[in-house]
């Protein structure tokens, strides 16, 4: 399975750090900032990676809070989380969340960007 995360993004670098030293060999971390490989490996382009988690297990690519759903499954010491988050009506409203916290980050980290491309 493959995470891919936003490294440059304080917030986003700061959880997956988290998730990191949990060391779970099947489990291969990529920084998507200016990835091209990451962007053919995935299909989606950089707005889009930089907009979500996504996780690319098999073939299949998802994002967003599914894709926490699938990382926490992995992970012995979050899987409470995906057992939580899972429930129907808490994964609805952890979905909706997730979009509106995942925006204003998006926004925050492309303006950051463009500072550091300048």
């Amino acid at each position: 399975m493959k995470v891919y995360f936003n490294n440059s993004c304080k917030i986003c670098k700061a959880e997956i750090d988290l998730y990191k030293k949990e060391e779970i060999e099947e489990i291969d971390w990529v920084d998507i900032t200016d990835n091209e490989l990451a962007e053919q490996e995935t299909s989606k382009d950089s707005k889009q990676l930089l907009r979500r988690l996504h996780v690319k297990d098999g073939e299949k690519v998802i994002g967003g809070a599914e894709a926490f759903l699938l990382l926490w499954k992995k992970m012995p010491k979050y899987k409470f989380l995906y057992k939580f988050f899972k429930l129907p009506i808490i994964f609805y409203i952890f979905t909706i969340l997730y979009e509106i916290v995942a925006f204003f980050l998006y926004l925050k980290n492309k303006k950051q960007l463009k500072k550091s491309n300048l």
